[in-house]
């Protein structure tokens, strides 16, 4: 039994001590009148979410609850909208609105939580629900406790040290992934804020440092290899080392390691419009609030080029900018939401984007969830409608590709890349090849995708299909009888797809790259029939190129 396993048999064992009705009193000691430290929480909410918070109505990842809270746990909502709910984070909504209004409905919705949750529950008192709701309350302690009565201050501090008190029995347990991380943030600014539990900090220093070692590859990248989840794990660590500077304390060399390789890794995957790539789970994220992010981590690290560990490549070539996925997805408890997106590449120019892939819909359903996380969603070829790795309803990974090999050449400016994933070896004895070339101007982008018979499989293939989803703001028609397509950007710039060897078409795609928001969009499809395979094991080839043409007047 691994170490993971015990954890989580001694936290589900653990369950049914905290769900006794008298497990609160044994959290019950002394509480601090005031704080050591307010943690810095330079993060920016929404004013106009706080204007739905302050009206009642609370909307979380496409799910809304309007009117009042009596118990804090609205039925038929998600358990990650019942996290968020409980986690606080919204509480910034309400901090930018300002006013007296927005403090005074702030202060009542945390009095009625310490009203009537402080037994236990199984998501509101989560580790990583309990650590960012800590962090929250601490962090915006100025704007809507400070100037708060003795008796609302004395039941608020209390329950911060309750609640502290049991994140630290449960630490490491109950959590994983960036969870985990999210966690110990609670229990660090814990020790630091709340006089007299100094031994908390380093508790949660240590759990940190085993999160990073295991989470956090050696080239920076998350091991979920999810672009926001990085920027969500970063944004963690950058409040760690805030707080404990704040405080004087010395910043432990692994924490600002990891913050230096997280930094780069992450300018990896945005594009020229400042947002991230969609690969594995992620969404865009607005570019202004990563600056932020990059700002306050303060790595002066450039952008990657290479990530073998994480798996992905980068490629810029004058204003272009094409991003490749080039591994498999993860596996185990800190791969969230892992797609099967092998090979799928995201183009854009500028600030436009071209070709795209899906993305995810953040809170989405099992159905929603299984059609994302599909290679059909992603800028890939897909094998008789079949997935290059066999995702689960649960958010698992079963059959996937054992080698994803990669060969990066470079030369005056101009970009090669000969990428292979045996995914589909299992099935059908194939493996996909990709080639791409960008020249030095970026305008030329020219690739070839090779399906290879190698073995014998279980099943045999009829056809395959080469998908080139676009961006919603791209234009596209079929010229010459469908043997080339001309896309239209928004700033008035077009590009030319030609393609030989597969039959080329429009299809509708979707677009949840805007988190909540899901647009109409349209995708590139060249798909074909398998051919007898010639000697050099070749069943398929595809030809394409995209080519910059000018600007129409």
């Amino acid at each position: 039994m691994s170490l993971n396993q015990i954890h989580d048999w001694h936290y589900n064992a653990s369950k049914l001590i905290y769900a006794l009705p008298g497990y609160r009193y044994s959290l019950i000691t002394r509480s601090p009148r005031d704080l050591v430290l307010v943690p810095p929480d330079s993060w920016p909410g929404n004013a106009e979410r706080g204007v739905s918070i302050l009206n009642k109505e609370f909307s979380f990842f496409g799910e809304t609850v309007r009117g009042d809270l009596p118990t804090w746990r609205p039925g038929n909502m998600s358990e990650k909208w019942l996290a968020e709910l409980h986690g606080f984070d919204w509480i910034r909504d309400l901090r930018a609105l300002g006013g007296d209004k927005a403090r005074q409905q702030a202060r009542n919705l945390v009095n009625d939580w310490l009203k009537r949750q402080s037994n236990w529950h199984e998501v509101a008192w989560r580790p990583d629900v309990i650590g960012n709701r800590v962090f929250c309350w601490l962090g915006q302690h100025d704007f809507f406790c400070d100037s708060a009565d003795d008796e609302y201050r004395k039941k608020y501090f209390s329950s911060l040290v309750r609640q502290s008190k049991h994140l630290s029995r449960t630490l490491p347990r109950g959590t994983s992934g960036s969870g985990l991380i999210l966690a110990t943030k609670g229990l660090i600014t814990a020790g630091l804020s709340l006089p007299g539990h100094s031994s908390w900090v380093s508790q949660g220093l240590r759990a940190l440092d085993r999160a990073c070692s295991q989470q956090i590859l050696a080239d920076g990248g998350h091991v979920s290899r999810n672009p926001l989840v990085q920027t969500q794990v970063l944004r963690h660590l950058v409040d760690i080392r805030t707080a404990l500077l704040a405080t004087q304390n010395e910043i432990p060399t692994f924490l600002m390691a990891s913050i230096d390789r997280a930094a780069p890794f992450l300018r990896m995957l945005r594009h020229n419009d400042g947002s991230l790539a969609l690969f594995n789970g992620g969404s865009e994220s607005p570019g202004w609030l990563i600056d932020h992010l990059l700002a306050q981590a303060n790595s002066k690290g450039r952008a990657l080029n290479s990530a073998p560990h994480s798996g992905y490549e980068r490629f810029v070539a004058n204003r272009a900018v094409l991003i490749m996925d080039t591994s498999s997805p993860q596996r185990g408890k800190n791969s969230l939401n892992p797609h099967a997106s092998t090979l799928a590449i995201e183009f854009s120019v500028g600030k436009e984007r071209i070709i795209v892939n899906c993305g995810a819909r953040l809170g989405a359903s099992d159905s929603w969830s299984q059609v994302e996380r599909s290679t059909a969603a992603h800028s890939t070829m897909v094998v008789d409608d079949t997935n290059s790795s066999e995702i689960f309803s649960n958010k698992r990974v079963g059959r996937r590709p054992d080698n994803v090999k990669v060969d990066r050449k470079e030369n005056n400016g101009s970009l090669w890349i000969n990428a292979s994933h045996d995914g589909y070896r299992p099935i059908f004895g194939l493996i996909h090849n990709r080639r791409i070339y960008i020249n030095s101007g970026g305008d030329d982008i020219r690739g070839e995708d090779l399906i290879l018979k190698e073995s014998i499989g279980k099943r045999t293939p009829r056809g395959y299909s080469l998908r080139f989803h676009l961006h919603p703001s791209v234009q596209v028609s079929l010229l010459q009888n469908g043997n080339a397509a001309l896309l239209r950007l928004p700033s008035g710039l077009g590009w030319r797809f030609v393609a030989e060897g597969g039959t080329m078409s429009l299809a509708e795609s979707i677009y949840l790259g805007g988190l909540d928001e899901v647009r109409r969009s349209e995708q590139i499809v060249l798909s074909g029939l398998f051919e007898p395979v010639d000697p050099s094991g070749v069943t398929a080839k595809v030809k394409w190129a995209l080519k910059k043409v000018p600007k129409r007047s």
